[in-house]
């Protein structure tokens, strides 16, 4: 193969690296290709990038590409103050053709091989060390003119994309916390009733054609008298206690959200066939669960006797939300009625 020929090998290849750099996407899709173009610009096989965990006084390499006898492995963890990186930092000698002279000391390069080395910091907007972009040899092969230069643009394209997926972590974080919020009641903590609809929504979907929703209607008789007699704080101190108290009554599979006000749902499964049996035994252990001795935590204490609730069935074929929801109301409305009578849940 004649010069010319080699040349544009070599001009075509670093073009098509090129092409696949602008297209790169995460950490990984960017630091390979330049990982591949730093090894052809230098001339040394092995060609990595590592993170450093200062506090944990240790160095990772990320990524690696290995073309000759030099082996720098992914994965590898070494002692951050043993490795040729923290020298030529602390000396500011980013290039050695001298390893095993300069730094005899390192126990690191000299397991390795390393003979030739260059590096650079890559540091990102808030001017942390993250880690070092890394070349090396086992042989003594001498500096290419420009390497200085074409490492610290490599290491800042990479800060770039660091800060560019932590900024996205980062969003994608908020979003999730906002998502959860609204969700979310701000004074339980239970999921609240948009989060409701969307579950009912799901659990009809999903139900077979031997399953019912069972939807319990939950409204707190007598919370105005807690709020009138012992203050709205002392109110919300009691939603967020029988909160608990419903949460803890759940069988695996069932929801609970608090829809508004001193009214709550509970979402649960049964088969068609024992579905009024299911519906009862629901009501009973939900009633149970929030009536009886209330010992709030600014020591107010008092006996509740239990909120008047409702539950009715919903079939998979049951598409309008709001109809159950108002079914599952009427039916806690007419226990009410009951309680108030004296006639019992």
């Amino acid at each position: 193969m004649n010069t010319s020929t080699s040349e544009t090998g070599t001009r075509d290849s670093i073009d098509k690296i090129v092409e696949s750099l602008s297209h790169a996407a995460t950490l990984e899709e960017l630091a390979r290709p330049l990982l591949e173009l730093l090894e052809k610009v230098t001339g040394l096989e092995s060609t990595y990038l590592t993170s450093i965990d200062i506090e944990a006084g240790l160095q990772y390499v990320l990524y690696a590409r290995n073309t000759w006898r030099l082996q720098i492995p992914e994965g590898l963890a070494v002692p951050w103050g043993d490795t040729l990186c923290r020298r030529a930092l602390d000396e500011r000698q980013p290039y050695s053709d001298d390893v095993c002279t300069r730094w005899a000391d390192s126990a690191a390069a000299r397991e390795l091989g390393i003979v030739t080395y260059v590096s650079t910091p890559v540091h990102t907007a808030d001017g942390k060390l993250y880690g070092t972009l890394c070349a090396a040899s086992d042989e003594r092969k001498p500096q290419v003119p420009g390497v200085a230069q074409m490492l610290e643009m490599f290491s800042r394209l990479i800060a770039q994309q660091i800060d560019r997926e932590r900024m996205i972590r980062s969003l994608r974080q908020a979003n999730d916390a906002l998502a959860v919020t609204a969700r979310t009641d701000a004074t339980t903590r239970l999921p609240n009733r948009r989060a409701l609809l969307d579950e009912m929504r799901h659990r009809l979907l999903a139900a077979s054609d031997n399953e019912v929703l069972l939807v319990a209607f939950i409204d707190l008789d007598g919370f105005k008298a807690i709020n009138d007699n012992h203050g709205h704080d002392a109110g919300d101190r009691f939603l967020i206690a029988l909160g608990k108290c419903l949460h803890g009554a759940l069988r695996d599979g069932d929801f609970v959200a608090r829809v508004g006000g001193d009214e709550f749902v509970v979402l649960s499964t049964a088969r068609r066939e024992v579905a009024a049996a299911v519906s009862e035994a629901v009501g009973m252990r939900l009633l149970a669960a929030t009536s009886g001795h209330y010992a709030l935590d600014d020591g107010l204490e008092f006996d509740y006797g239990g909120p008047s609730i409702g539950v009715v069935a919903a079939e998979r074929h049951e598409s309008d939300i709001d109809a159950v929801l108002a079914r599952a109301d009427a039916a806690m409305y007419a226990v009410k009625r009951r309680r108030r009578d004296g006639a019992g849940r």
